[in-house]
């Protein structure tokens, strides 16, 4: 340290006043204006009346006290402007950290077994249909993505969805809300092959990408005396309105 402090007690006054030149104009950026500006009204003095110095002395004497008030005032302002800057940004900052909106998709979860109540009901209109009713039961908003994917007691192969009720938008049920899916049982002209009873329905639900697990499944009870169904198993995208899940 001592070997450092040496050289600066040798530097001259012209190395100084460059040195304050410098990081008045560059360095770190930090300009003391309350320093500069009586320097330059006491050389302006001073070359102006020539021999009258005590008048220069005593007008540098005045420069340096308001040049000193001037940068107390700048420092001020630059605090206070600091602090006002600084509370506006967290206070943005906190205001925008999260949405409250329930309609946001970062407030909204997937419907699945475990939020949500869900009943299969055959229909007597349209003919062999049957209605899949899903009412959210928890506390958020909740969506049902794609369709549901349909399993009678140990079947082997999964019913493939009418692409032509793809909703516009995804399913969304608010508290207390139900959504809805149709499903064809079985063909109306008899051409369905394979038909046999089914007595236990899963209800599983789709996540965010097709096909990817949504959570918890369901199972539904069914009628005493079974479901019938055939090759022409068919289940509707979920829909907002149990209409549009039966009429396609």
């Amino acid at each position: 340290m001592r070997t450092r402090r040496t050289p600066l007690l040798a530097v001259t006054g012209a190395a100084l006043a460059a040195l304050a030149l410098t990081a008045c104009n560059g360095g770190d950026g930090i300009k003391d204006e309350g320093a500069s500006r009586p320097s330059a009204t006491a050389a302006t003095t001073a070359g102006d009346k020539g021999a009258t110095t005590p008048t220069a002395d005593t007008t540098k004497g005045s420069g340096s006290a308001s040049g000193s008030s001037s940068g107390s005032s700048g420092s001020a302002k630059g605090s206070k402007g600091s602090s006002s800057s600084g509370s506006s940004g967290s206070a943005k900052g906190s205001s925008g950290g999260g949405s409250s909106d329930p309609w946001d998709p970062k407030n909204r979860v997937l419907c699945n077994g475990s939020n949500t109540k869900v009943t299969a009901q055959p229909v007597p209109r349209p003919l062999n249909h049957m209605l899949i009713t899903v009412k959210n039961t928890g506390s958020k908003y909740c969506d049902l993505t794609y369709y549901p994917v349909l399993r009678f007691d140990e079947m082997q192969w999964v019913p493939q969805a009418a692409e032509e009720t793809h909703p516009q938008a995804v399913t969304t049920l608010a508290p207390g809300e139900s959504g809805y899916a149709g499903v064809l049982l079985s063909a109306a002209d008899g051409s369905g092959e394979g038909g046999m009873t089914g007595h236990k329905l899963t209800v599983a639900f789709q996540g965010k990408t097709p096909n990817s697990s949504g959570g918890a499944s369901a199972t539904p009870s069914l009628p005493a005396k079974g479901v019938y169904y055939d090759s022409s198993l068919k289940v509707t995208y979920w829909q907002q309105d149990a209409d549009d899940a039966l009429n396609w």
